[in-house]
């Protein structure tokens, strides 16, 4: 499966400061942006998350039964 990635329009690096290079997209339920300039990256846990005694670990991936 293919993820799409998508540009922030008129978005500024945190990084490099410049504008529409921050692109985004979701892989298991966990944000990430990533300037394609500079390469700096952020990932964003859901916030149902967040809130968890695990909040600090490192996530693998959120499942999610049915």
């Amino acid at each position: 499966m293919t993820v799409k990635k998508r540009f922030i329009a008129g978005a500024a690096c945190p990084s490099c400061s410049k504008e529409d290079t921050l692109r985004w997209w979701q892989e298991s339920n966990i944000e990430y942006v990533e300037c394609v300039d500079c390469g700096h990256t952020d990932r964003r846990t859901p916030k149902s998350l967040e809130k968890t005694k695990h909040a600090q670990d490192d996530v693998i991936g959120v499942f999610k039964p049915e």
